[in-house]
């Protein structure tokens, strides 16, 4: 049954080899069940409702690219967003929870319309690249900002807006060990480091006294807080227009370059160089994030962490189902996740930003009409602790940059609708 319904033999893989790629794919991404939900509750939802929720969205996006795509790539609740959702869009911006999550409702039916009318290539193609690399490390400088805000290394100031906090703290200690250890068993190649390191200080941190052990498994909690609590309605104010936009707009890009990332790097694209049944695992995604919506968490993606298990061997979907069951497992391990403190999940944001960063190594920086609306992307997410701000300023500012310095033909009617949009709503909807 299983070679008829992954075709294994015409993939050149083994169902050992498929079980080992999925344990590995796990391994690397399972920090996403404690460190979605310690997000997401700090915008007062229920941290066990949370948890249980990113769990099933994993689930639930997992098996349909598995079993209808049949690909080797894992979903789950996606970095980055969570924090633009809790901090932007519920703390800056002071939306409920229940419309943000209506917004990642949004974001992903649009999604799936944009996989069936196949309209995602035309705007996939249609975006600079020097926008997209600055629009990944502008995620990634935010990330890294709540990393260090979480643990108390960076702190409000009266006068510089920003200042030092008190490094010598036990947490401050700890989220400096943590990122250390991360970073070094990242660099030996060790599966799983962001989730050793995450462990690792959690009980150091039970060693001293700073957190009480609470058990190792229990029943799931009630998902029950946040289940179909999104407000599609209220989503659909004018105000959220940016908001969806940058929900969208992110998913699209990281879906797609993991797709295409991951199939190039296991030998799946066509001898065009296309990636076979990309309709399907973009609906897969999209479909995932409109399911992850309803039972209460932010927007779920396609995981890059996906290519260690193509790495060791995952060639089809079976690898992915393999992921979804232990996500599955996850369930009866809620008291560990209840228990880790936001010190100890903050060194896995910051090593999550650096990977996302790296992206700033491809810009052209000879030219600085492409280099200067990325950067200007990048550092604007964090400055203004909104992904969508940072989006909306660089599209217009890539798109005055090319018209003043007559280069017209880098210009395309897509950014050029999508600069004068953004200016309309600074204008408008931001006086």
């Amino acid at each position: 049954m299983l070679e008829k319904l992954f075709q294994l033999q015409a993939h050149g893989t083994t169902v050992r080899r498929e079980v080992i790629a999925g344990i590995t794919t796990f391994l690397t991404m399972a920090y996403i069940v404690v460190v979605n939900p310690s997000i997401l509750s700090a915008t007062g939802m229920d941290f066990g409702a949370v948890f249980v929720a990113t769990c099933i969205a994993a689930v639930i996006g997992t098996l349909i690219m598995g079993l209808w795509a049949n690909y080797p790539i894992a979903l789950a609740p996606g970095m980055g967003l969570n924090a633009f959702f809790s901090f932007t869009v519920v703390g800056s911006m002071g939306y409920s929870w229940q419309v943000a999550l209506g917004a990642v409702f949004l974001s992903g039916f649009l999604f799936f319309l944009l996989s069936i009318f196949k309209v995602r290539e035309w705007i996939i193609n249609s975006i600079p690249l020097s926008l997209r690399f600055g629009i990944s490390a502008g995620i990634g400088f935010f990330l890294a900002l709540i990393a260090f805000k979480n643990a108390g290394i960076v702190v409000d100031h009266p006068a510089t807006l920003v200042g030092l906090g008190d490094i010598k703290a036990a947490e401050s200690l700890l989220f400096f060990a943590g990122f250390a250890v991360i970073c070094a068993l990242s660099f030996r190649r060790v599966t799983g480091a962001v989730m050793i390191g995450i462990l690792a200080i959690t009980v150091t941190a039970m060693l001293l006294g700073m957190v009480e052990y609470n058990g190792l498994v229990s029943a799931p909690p009630s998902v029950a807080p946040t289940f179909l609590q999104m407000d599609v309605a209220g989503a659909l104010n004018v105000g959220m227009i940016s908001v969806v936009f940058a929900f969208l707009f992110v998913d699209l890009f990281d879906t797609s370059g993991t797709l295409i990332g991951a199939a190039q790097r296991g030998g799946l694209l066509d001898k065009d160089g296309k990636l076979p049944r990309l309709g399907r695992a973009l609906m897969s995604d999209s479909v995932a994030t409109m399911s992850g919506a309803a039972m209460g968490t932010s927007t779920t993606t396609s995981y890059i962490e996906s290519t260690a298990g193509i790495t060791a061997g995952g060639r089809t979907g079976l690898t992915a189902v393999v992921v979804a069951m232990l996500f599955l497992a996850c369930l009866l391990f809620s008291p560990i996740a209840a228990v880790i403190p936001p010190y100890a999940t903050a060194p896995a944001l910051l090593y999550v930003a650096v990977l996302m960063t790296s992206g700033l190594k491809l810009i052209d920086w000879d030219d600085v009409t492409d280099a200067a609306p990325a950067v200007v992307t990048a550092l604007m997410m964090p400055l203004t602790f909104s992904i969508a701000h940072g989006i909306a300023i660089g599209f217009v500012t890539y798109a005055v940059l090319k018209a003043l310095s007559g280069r017209w033909s880098d210009l395309n009617i897509s950014v050029v609708v999508i600069a004068i949009v953004f200016v309309l709503k600074f204008i408008f909807l931001d006086a």
